[in-house]
């Protein structure tokens, strides 16, 4: 049986090769092991293996799990829809979170994140497929909310993320991937400070690394099938 650690360094090496493949330094890409759904067992093998940032969608899991986990330096990501009562243990327990896609939740997050702590790391979420189902605020939305959302005080405005639907059209996933690339972009234009394009999972990483990635959010291609739960808490 391949073994986590196994997996891990198979996902970095994949991670490298698309790297250089686009003509970039792997440096600039931090592989997210999203974790959701595995068990604290699971994780401690990862971490073993040396990666730091674990990606969370379910919020009692991943508390359950940090408390578990305390004594280890890893940087926690929520990356799962952010529902308005869940924002201050979020806030308090998460480095980043990628999913900001309405100001209402920015604002509870900014008002929530404690003193101590260094400000909360975000990226909005942007719906670049227009699926009805899909979490995330319009293309020509973003502007307006990256506005509103560096004006908080206790936020780091830090890049977009997206979810693009599946698909195993890779000129579709080009297309996806570089229309948050193209308004990551034009926000820098206009002078916000964005290093981040959190975008890519196991099945199209290569393809948003092309398009100028700096987080992929790898699950399964390292820790094996999940199981998944009918909870609907995030």
């Amino acid at each position: 049986m391949t073994t986590i650690s196994e997996r891990l360094q198979a996902t970095r090496d994949r991670v490298r090769k698309a790297a250089e493949a686009a003509g970039r330094d792997p440096q600039e890409v931090l592989l997210l092991a999203v974790s959701k759904a595995h068990s604290s067992d699971e994780l401690q093998e990862a971490f073993d293996a040396g990666q730091r940032a674990f990606g969370e969608s379910y919020l009692q899991e991943a508390l359950a799990k940090q408390e578990l986990l305390k004594s280890l330096p890893i940087e926690w990501h929520f990356i799962g829809p952010i529902q308005s009562n869940k924002t201050r243990p979020i806030a308090e327990h998460f480095s980043w979170v990628h999913g900001v896609d309405r100001l209402k939740i920015a604002q509870r997050l900014s008002e929530a994140r404690p003193e101590t702590l260094p400000p909360l790391n975000v990226c909005l979420q942007v719906n670049v497929s227009g699926e009805a189902s899909k979490s995330g605020c319009a293309p020509n939305e973003v502007a307006a909310l990256a506005e509103a959302v560096s004006a908080l005080p206790r936020l780091k405005l830090r890049g977009l993320m997206t979810i693009p639907e599946p698909s195993d059209d890779i000129a579709l996933q080009h297309r996806r991937f570089r229309m948050l690339k193209e308004l990551r972009d034009g926000l820098a234009a206009q002078g916000y400070a964005l290093d981040t394009l959190s975008m890519g999972m196991s099945d199209d990483f290569a393809t948003a690394i092309a398009e100028g990635s700096t987080i992929v959010r790898v699950g399964t291609a390292i820790f094996g099938p999940r199981q998944y739960r009918t909870e609907t808490e995030a």
